[in-house]
């Protein structure tokens, strides 16, 4: 699949990091440090802008090494950049450690997954099917 990307940024084109990667790497784009503060959030630029194709999104996520070693992690998870969005892609993030953490230039920040989509025609109608679930949620299988 080809997506047309304009590349603002200081860094290479996003990678794919192994053969069988869903995401691509995102990073940060900036002219000095960020120091990010237990709780504090920021939005961090990336210099790159996407068209991508009707049907698709791109789904911005955090990375796993950074939540787990760091506690540090994209705020709305995933984030979705619509077809028609044509500004500069922003990581959210967020710092949820107690310590604070330090955003550097082309440090990878976050992962990008591009996913099809379809739009619903919705149908209001008065009742739905039954199923062996019914409404059943939030922990109802007990496991």
């Amino acid at each position: 699949m080809e997506v047309k990307i304009i590349n603002r940024s200081k860094h290479d084109l996003p990678q794919y990091a192994t053969a069988l990667s869903a995401g691509v790497d995102l990073r940060a784009n900036i002219d000095t440090p960020i120091v990010l503060k237990p709780l504090q959030r920021v939005l961090v630029p990336t210099g790159l802008f996407i068209a991508l194709p009707a049907g698709f999104e791109a789904q911005v996520r955090p990375r796993s090494g950074l939540a787990l070693k760091k506690g540090v992690t994209v705020l709305n998870t995933p984030g979705t950049i619509d077809a028609d969005y044509r500004g500069e892609i922003g990581v959210i993030m967020v710092n949820l450690s107690d310590a604070d953490f330090v955003i550097e230039d082309g440090e990878r920040i976050a992962q990008m997954v591009i996913a099809r989509y379809e739009q619903v025609d919705w149908k209001q109608v008065d009742s739905l099917d039954q199923t062996e679930r019914g409404a059943g949620g939030f922990g109802h299988s007990g496991v």
